[in-house]
């Protein structure tokens, strides 16, 4: 085991599923239909079809990066950052792929932002950029949901950003691999909305994770989601939003509308 993530060779896929009480890890087959768990157990081969797949790796931080696309930064009115603008999403807001995003009462304007995302397998602190790869367990991908009037409301990110379910995360991951020049999308209710290639980022995966690792400890299992590009826009109860990184598959998560109370400020009982 590497850290809380298996040994695995580079070019798996690699999944995480439930299993009556437990959580297993399986690699994925060529063809992507079928998960073979690690561990034996009590199953063979398992279509994904039927599987109850899970956020892919638990983390114990989820660092996140604004602004790392130039046109992002063009469509949100903001200069183009001199070094990675870091946020941190609340664990909390972790969501595995299937599940529902939940639009809280607090927000009007809640959108996607598909993400590539790195997964770390060594535990790193303050790594020349030329060593960043061999911390690097693999790639992943991710949907950074924003309930963006509170975003520009409160100037930082925290409460916009850690909403539960406003971190989808999966559904593989690809262990060995970086963005490199692989190609994203973002498609919602049938219509692509996002897309972009890695080598359009700012900051590359290798200079992203340096750069944090000089201002905290990465552990193994934590994760980076490494910006946005261009077409954010909102979503709504009933759309579908997908979040596709060439070479790891889909992150597929229908919308709905966060239950329980509703939200009415501190001037009402």
């Amino acid at each position: 085991m590497m850290g809380l993530l298996p040994d695995l060779p580079s070019g798996v896929l690699l999944a995480r599923f439930q299993d009556g009480d437990n959580p297993r890890y399986a690699v994925v087959s060529d063809d992507g239909h079928s998960l073979h768990p690690l561990d034996g157990g009590g199953h063979g081969t398992i279509p994904v079809s039927e599987a109850q797949l899970l956020p892919p790796v638990v983390p114990g931080k989820i660092v996140a990066v604004g602004l790392n696309y130039r046109e992002h930064a063009l469509e949100m009115g903001k200069p183009l950052p001199d070094e990675p603008l870091l946020f941190i999403k609340a664990t909390s807001a972790l969501l595995a792929p299937a599940e529902e995003i939940l639009i809280p009462s607090m927000s009007k304007r809640v959108e996607h932002e598909g993400e590539f995302v790195l997964v770390v397998g060594r535990q790193a602190s303050r790594v020349p950029v030329s060593e960043a790869r061999r911390y690097l367990y693999g790639l992943t991908a991710a949907n950074d949901v924003t309930a963006r009037d509170l975003q520009k409301k409160d100037v930082q990110y925290t409460r916009a950003k850690s909403f539960d379910s406003f971190c989808p995360l999966g559904p593989f991951i690809l262990v060995g691999a970086a963005p490199d020049d692989r190609e994203i999308s973002t498609v919602v209710n049938g219509e692509r909305r996002q897309h972009a290639r890695a080598s359009d980022m700012i900051f590359n995966a290798a200079a992203l994770l340096s750069f944090i690792s000089h201002v905290m400890t990465l552990e193994p299992g934590d994760v980076i989601l490494t910006g946005t590009p261009s077409g954010v826009g909102p979503l709504f109860p009933g759309d579908t939003v997908e979040v596709t990184v060439e070479g790891i598959g889909t992150l597929r998560n229908p919308v709905g509308i966060r239950p329980g109370p509703v939200w009415k400020g501190f001037a009402e009982p």
